[in-house]
């Protein structure tokens, strides 16, 4: 169809798939002790004794434990002074010293014993009195934390764990820009192997095929591929579409490096735009660059989700989340999850700092015809924002050239 859409077979798509050149580093150990340094400082500065953090993205982010929750707690108990307490059960001992990239005191519980009761004895042991709390954290563990040291003791680790995870450091940046790059190039594949009546379900397999070929952790993350009407959905409706003449395509999708996430969508058309496609097209590319243009430092978060519905109203759109128009934020912070603090939209009123990533992606959905989401990220700089992926060219142009 065009020198973007439709021009390559699945074969020619497939030539191009190959382990991706230029890797970026993984967190050295010095970096995982400034974390913990920082987690320190922050808890000083909320007056608590103690940090708890679970298994899932938090673990990882200090200790370097890939490790999802589960029923068992797997845990780090931070102090305000010694080696990170890491409590696991005794089976996984040695699973868990396979990934662990910190020195760390482990208190290993067998099958029939209460770990909670050794987050108490550990937290006793160095005078200890209160405790902030992964908010990722089940109920369970909260209650059963409250049996040992009392619920009063116990306090959201919120401003903690998000003060230390929203500024990305140049060696987050770095693997965020490779998984990005990564799935920019598996979004141009994507685009060429289009033709008429390709089923969305076959483009799903290629997206996730490419992005193991390349050399992401563990393929597609997600990946969210829909034609035609379909597209007024953000997140898709079930079934499968197969394309046919006139119909946008909107594609979302990404992969991890060394944990980051990348997280694309593009939107363009197959065959020739009609002129309410092609409006609505320019105005979402339009409302994300008043988005990006928002972003420096100091700027509160929702400022730039204003920015973005200004030019939505102007043109006719919304207000608010009414449609045709924006039904949801402007975008969301991103790292070692998909979806982290902090939030474009009304309401968060963060401060934007540089180090700070985020999704812009002011989605528009004309109701029964079409949606239209191009989203890329940035990360906040000293002076403004820098974008990880060039942004669309236009509706029959996915990518810059």
């Amino acid at each position: 169809m065009t020198t973007q859409i439709g021009h390559l077979s699945l074969a020619e798509a497939r030539a191009q798939l190959a382990p991706w050149p230029h890797r970026a580093a993984p967190i050295a150990p010095a970096e995982y002790q400034q974390r913990f340094e920082r987690a320190r400082r922050l808890m000083r500065e909320t007056g608590v004794d103690a940090l708890l953090v679970t298994a899932g993205t938090s673990l990882r982010y200090f200790t370097g434990v890939p490790w999802g929750a589960s029923e068992r707690l797997v845990a780090v108990l931070l102090t305000a002074v010694g080696d990170p307490v890491l409590v696991c059960p005794a089976f996984e001992e040695g699973s868990l010293d396979a990934v662990l990239r910190v020195p760390a005191e482990k208190r290993l519980w067998e099958e029939h014993e209460d770990p909670h009761a050794l987050v108490a004895q550990a937290m006793a042991e160095r005078g200890a009195r209160t405790l902030a709390l992964d908010p990722e954290a089940p109920f369970r563990v909260q209650a059963g934390l409250a049996a040992h040291i009392g619920a009063a003791a116990i306090v959201p680790a919120t401003a903690i764990v998000d003060g230390c995870r929203r500024c990305k450091s140049p060696a987050e940046l770095a693997l965020m820009q490779q998984a990005c790059d990564m799935t920019l190039f598996v979004h141009r594949l994507a685009a060429g192997i289009a033709h008429e009546g390709i089923g969305t379900d076959e483009i799903v397999r290629f997206i996730d095929e490419a992005h193991r070929a390349l050399g992401a952790d563990d393929g597609s993350t997600f990946c969210i591929v829909q034609f035609g009407h379909a597209t007024a959905f953000p997140h898709g409706v079930p079934g499968v579409q197969h394309l046919r003449e006139g119909e946008l395509v909107l594609i979302d999708t990404g992969c991890r490096v060394g944990g980051y996430h990348s997280d694309v969508t593009r939107t363009w058309i197959w065959g020739r735009a009609d002129d309410e496609q092609q409006r609505i097209w320019s105005l979402e590319r339009a409302a994300q660059q008043a988005a990006f243009e928002a972003v420096r430092p100091g700027v509160p978060c929702e400022a730039v989700d204003h920015a973005a519905r200004d030019v939505l109203e102007i043109a006719g759109l919304g207000p608010d989340y009414r449609l045709p128009g924006l039904p949801h934020r402007t975008g969301h912070g991103c790292g070692l999850a998909i979806h982290e603090a902090p939030y474009l939209v009304r309401g968060d009123r963060t401060a934007l700092a540089p180090g700070m990533c985020c999704s812009d992606e002011p989605m528009i959905v004309v109701p029964g015809r079409f949606g239209v989401r191009l989203e890329d990220h940035f990360f906040v700089t000293e002076d403004g924002a820098q974008w990880f992926t060039p942004p669309s060219v236009a509706i029959d142009r996915p990518f810059a050239d």
